[in-house]
């Protein structure tokens, strides 16, 4: 292709679209950007009363619509394998992985992944719920979620643009019938509930949904890992949960071992229920994690690693005041968590052969940006409740969802050993193919697709294409379930109509997977942009330096699950994000000094 067709390729070009002429909307008032007209990433502009123009710049594609690809576009996208394909490859072939695993080229794989995926997450971020275009609001005013695609034009005639009804459902109704737990379904990846509550512990460090004020606004500070879930968010929080010496932070002792303190003596604010003994109120970094004993269990694992870590510090820098050993500290908890997440907790989704790595290094010599917003539709899809099981087995005992929440005595009465045990032996719920959210859980399901209606996401398809995926042609393809084709064909009218949140928990899950192509394929984007954006990760910040040397630069890069435990306990119990495959890898108690 020439230059001058390339770069005429780039000009906005104008259309009309006809309208449909059942619409009861006047022909010259209606939003031809309501189509959603153009593809493949092109930004739709509206001009006059019933034109619109594709800004098809850098988009590989030109046309009306931006269709056509470009020649480099054409070839890629020929050689291009599909994602299932990739999906099926990174599964399976174990022996041909190992060989991979040991060799160099890990590394120049690990660099595409990282590449591929991040590069499909706009930096700067573009929008927000207010601005569907542009706007130096939208990239300035943090207190809002970006926005991966524009909300959908207040003017359009249906909810959802020009497809589907002129209702949505029921909130009550869809998830009654779609989602709520027939019976409890075990993840067929053997994913636990040590996970399951890693999840809602790391997410919840940036995931601050702010429900007084609507419109996709987030309470969250941060944009990312800044582990603000175990120091607070604000400074004013941190210097309560502080002790000001040696860089520490208050805890108190309990049979000889450390655990949060209370609210009496701390007083910051937590979300407990006013029957809950004062003694039970533990006070956290995050005000919501006295909801569940696993959410208690990470906070007091991660002070007793803050303390420690300190002393290590405190050993090597005598002259070091308070505030230095804790800030480094902090960046090494930092380190920590992306470490641990990428190696074991994304291995762990993915379920691939390949071993992921975390190694900033790989992005040095690429194009990268060290900087990340939260988008309001990473935090809708990372709403995992199907995770979580009817009851959960501790020591022997059972005890059900509904006597869990809020019962911080569990902690204190089992200790950290034991809960780690059993939390890393049960298995957690497949989270894709609908009908597995326990009902306790089904208000918040109602509640994150009530905001997405607020905030007028696009529909799920729109979203589809947005990731580079093939848009669903009927809701038996995307369901492969007829009873529920069925019932999601009469309440939504078409599949173009079909909502994003209940499309990426709904999705037929891929075989023997924990859910479906699509939450990998939106998910694994913001995740690993979100945890290679992180600061720590750029060419300033990764050296030994930062983290105190390389006693602190070490104990980021060979951290892992289990030394985040076993070195902070009085016996090491089995812990990992999957349940134990066999008794043998299980195993006994073993002493924490192993480590």
């Amino acid at each position: 292709m020439n230059n001058t067709h390339q770069s005429a390729s780039m000009l906005m070009t104008t259309s009309s679209i006809p309208l449909p002429s059942s619409t009861h909307v006047v022909r010259n008032k209606l939003n031809p950007c309501c189509y959603y007209p153009c593809q493949n990433t092109g930004v739709c502009v509206r001009f006059g009363l019933e034109d619109y123009r594709c800004d098809c710049t850098r988009t590989g594609f030109y046309g009306d619509n931006c269709t056509t690809p470009e020649l480099w576009t054409r070839i890629r996208l020929a050689l291009k394998p599909r994602p299932s394909m990739v999906h099926f490859l990174l599964t399976h072939f174990q022996w041909f992985w190992e060989l991979i695993n040991s060799s160099s080229l890990r590394d120049t794989i690990m660099k595409m992944v990282l590449t591929v995926r991040s590069d499909l997450i706009p930096s700067p971020p573009t929008y927000n719920t207010k601005y569907g275009y542009l706007s130096w609001e939208a990239y300035h005013n943090t207190s809002y979620y970006t926005r991966l695609l524009p909300p959908v034009p207040a003017d359009c005639p249906l909810p959802m643009g020009t497809k589907g009804k002129p209702v949505l459902p029921d909130v009550k109704l869809l998830t009654e019938r779609f989602f709520r737990r027939q019976k409890f379904r075990p993840d067929p990846q053997g994913t636990n509930l040590m996970f399951a509550f890693m999840a809602q512990h790391f997410t919840h460090q940036f995931f601050k949904t702010n429900r007084k004020a609507e419109g996709g606004f987030t309470n969250a500070l941060g944009h990312g890992v800044d582990a603000s879930n175990i120091y607070g968010e604000e400074l004013a929080r941190q210097h309560e949960l502080r002790l000001h010496t040696d860089g520490k932070l208050k805890y108190q002792l309990l049979n000889g071992e450390m655990y949060p303190p209370t609210v009496s003596e701390v007083p910051v604010h937590m979300v407990y229920p006013d029957s809950l003994p004062p003694e039970q109120r533990l006070a956290i970094g995050q005000e919501v994690f006295g909801l569940l004993p696993g959410l208690t269990m990470y906070a007091t694992i991660w002070l007793r690693e803050h303390n420690r870590i300190c002393d290590i510090l405190k050993a090597e820098h005598p002259t070091w005041d308070d505030e230095q050993l804790f800030q480094t500290t902090r960046l090494i908890i930092i380190g920590q968590i992306i470490n641990i997440i990428t190696e074991e907790y994304v291995q762990q989704l993915s379920g691939y052969h390949l071993k992921l790595k975390f190694e900033p290094s790989l992005l040095f010599n690429v194009r990268f940006q060290y900087s990340n917003r939260i988008a309001l539709e990473f935090c809708h899809l990372y709403h995992w409740h199907p995770l979580m099981p009817d009851s959960f087995v501790i020591d022997g005992d059972e005890i059900p969802l509904t006597s869990f929440i809020y019962n911080t005595s569990i902690l204190m009465h089992y200790g950290v050993e034991k809960l780690v045990d059993a939390f890393s032996r049960q298995a957690a719920g497949q989270i894709g193919g609908g009908r597995n959210s326990h009902e306790a859980v089904l208000k918040v399901a109602q509640m994150v697709i009530t905001e997405s209606r607020r905030t007028r996401m696009q529909p799920f398809n729109e979203y589809r294409k947005r990731f580079n995926l093939k848009p669903y042609a009927s809701f038996q393809e995307f369901t492969g379930d007829k009873e529920m084709a069925e019932g999601l064909e009469e309440l939504y009218g078409e599949v173009d109509a079909l909502e994003f949140y209940p499309g990426v928990l709904l999705e037929k899950a891929r075989a023997n997977s924990i859910f479906g192509e699509s939450m990998v394929e939106m998910g694994a984007p913001f995740s690993l942009k979100g945890l290679m954006g992180n600061p720590i990760c750029s060419p300033e910040y990764w050296k030994p330096s930062t983290f105190g040397g390389e006693t602190g630069f070490n104990i980021v890069k060979t951290s892992t699950l289990k030394k985040l435990v076993c070195l902070n306990t009085k016996w090491c119990p089995y812990v990992a994000f999957h349940v134990p495959p066999n008794q043998e890898e299980a195993g006994g108690r073993k002493a924490s000094t192993e480590l």
